[in-house]
Parts: C-alpha cells; structure tokens; sequence
C-alpha cells in the first residue's frame, strides 16, 4: 500500500503532478492496464510528466509504478484483512475500498456465526419448525426485514408464517397461539419486556419458542424453548448500522429453512416442478 500511500500524501507534488496522483487514487483499478498515453491525454499532461512523477516515488519508470498499483488492486479485490463491523469505512476510503470491506465483514460474520453454531441445537430448533402449524414470527426494524425474506422462503415448502407485529397486531397474534404452533423471536439486543412477558405467557401455555439474539446475557433466554446466540462486534447504537448482526441472522434463517427443506428434499423439488410449471405456464401465468 505503499503507493497509495504517497499518492495520496502529495508530498512535493506539483500541481499538476497532484491532478495525475488524484485521477488515479479515482480510478485505481483501471491504471494497471492503461497506457501511458492515454493517462497523460485523460490527465491533460504529458508522457515526460507522468514518467517525472513514477521516479519521485521511487520507481524507474510507468512500468514498475503500474506493477505497485496492480497489487494494490489485487489486495483491495482479494486478500481478507479485519474490519470494524461498526465502523466497516472510512471517510477517505476509496470505492473499492469500501466494496472490499463489506465484502470482508460478511464473509468474516458468516464464519463466525457457523463457529458459534451447535449441530444438535439447529436440528432440534429445525424440528420445532417443522411440526409446527403456524410459525409466528416476532421482529423489530432490520430484524424484520430477515424475518420476511425467511416467510417468503417457507411459502416454497408449503409452511406459512406470519409476520406477528404487522399493523401493530402483535398482541393479538400473541394470544392466538396455540400448542400446535411456535413463536420465532429475532431480538439481537434481547432487550425487549414485551418480548419478555409474550415469552412468560408463551411458556405458561406450553406453546414452543425460538429466540435468535446475539445477547448472552438476555433475559429472554431462560424463558425460550431454545435459544440461538451469535455474538458479533456490535455496539448497540454507536454504528454506521447494522451489518454484522443482520448478516448473522440472515444466515442462521437460510440454514434453517435448507434443513427444512432437506428433510423432504425429494417432494419439495417436485412440488417446485409442478408449482413453476403452474406459475409460469398455466393458470396462473401472468402472460395468460
């Protein structure tokens, strides 16, 4: 990183060596492939220019400086490197920059989240779902979000859940759950009373829970049937969002519904078959 760095430091630049180093550090990823007539006409400068700036770095030429870039490049695109999962940006950080540590940050939350991961837990969590009637599903905010894709995933496999606080009717949906039912809470916080009193009720009717939180001291863990705890790097407020918990979620939900989908892997596949085949081609086609 080296080069980057002196390109953007400016040390010494003239001005017009400073509108050659800014283009670059713009539009890094296409310098180890350009020629260096066409930077100096993008650059309104001259080949000798460009060739004055490579040796003020320290390189003999455009060819050794456009090799430096090129690593750079390649480290932004390929090579993992820790990553603030509250802060995952910089202010002066490039595009690619910013691209490579999102990139970073859920694929290092994804392996973290499978770590923390019990075989035993996800099966018997997995089994609940899979007897369960109605699956009610119990979120707030960004949490939501992963709660809805989970729903539209289970229509596939013929299990349909409910988004329980839709219309602010979480209270009522509360009250109509029955034995044959379950309730999955997403709480990463695992803060919420009224989590907590739906928790006592749920286990004073014997109805089964789900809690996922990254919390470990949560309240609302003794009070679930099973409880899922991913822990990530998260402050509860101070952050540019909420990255790593929502990507963790994500991924335990998608586990989850692939066990449910593998227990009757062969009918759920034939049952896509034939339901694509009605959607897409017969009554229920939209070109129809």
């Amino acid at each position: 990183m080296q080069v980057l760095t002196k390109l953007k430091d400016q040390t010494n630049f003239t001005n017009t060596e400073m509108r050659i180093a800014d283009y670059i550090i713009q539009n890094i990823t296409k310098i180890p492939t350009i020629y260096i007539e066409d930077l100096a006409k993008l650059t309104y400068t001259s080949h000798s220019t460009i060739i004055r700036l490579c040796k003020k770095m320290g390189y003999d030429g455009f060819r050794s400086f456009k090799n430096a870039i090129s690593g750079v490049v390649y480290s932004q695109l390929h090579l993992p490197s820790e990553v603030d999962a509250n802060f995952p940006f910089k202010q002066e950080d490039l595009t690619m920059d910013i691209a490579k540590n999102i990139a970073n940050l859920t694929i290092d939350t994804i392996k973290k989240t499978l770590n923390q991961l019990d075989e035993e837990l996800l099966q018997s969590v997995a089994e609940i779902l899979f007897k369960s009637k109605h699956i009610f599903l119990f979120s707030r905010g960004d949490s939501q979000i992963r709660a809805r894709s989970f729903q539209n995933k289970l229509v596939k496999i013929n299990k349909f859940a409910i988004i329980s606080e839709e219309y602010a009717d979480e209270a009522w949906n509360a009250s109509n759950l029955t034995a044959k039912d379950c309730a999955l809470f997403l709480s990463y916080s695992g803060t919420s009373p009224q989590y907590k009193r739906m928790l006592q009720h749920f286990s004073n009717k014997n109805i089964p829970t789900i809690l996922i939180t990254g919390n470990t001291e949560s309240d609302l863990i003794p009070l679930a049937a099973e409880t899922i705890v991913i822990v990530q790097e998260e402050y509860d407020f101070v952050k540019v969002g909420t990255f790593a918990s929502q990507v963790a979620f994500q991924y335990v939900l998608d586990t989850l519904y692939s066990i449910l989908y593998a227990k009757e892997y062969r009918s759920n596949v034939e049952n896509l078959k034939e339901k694509q085949l009605l959607i897409q081609n017969g009554i229920l086609s939209e070109e129809l």
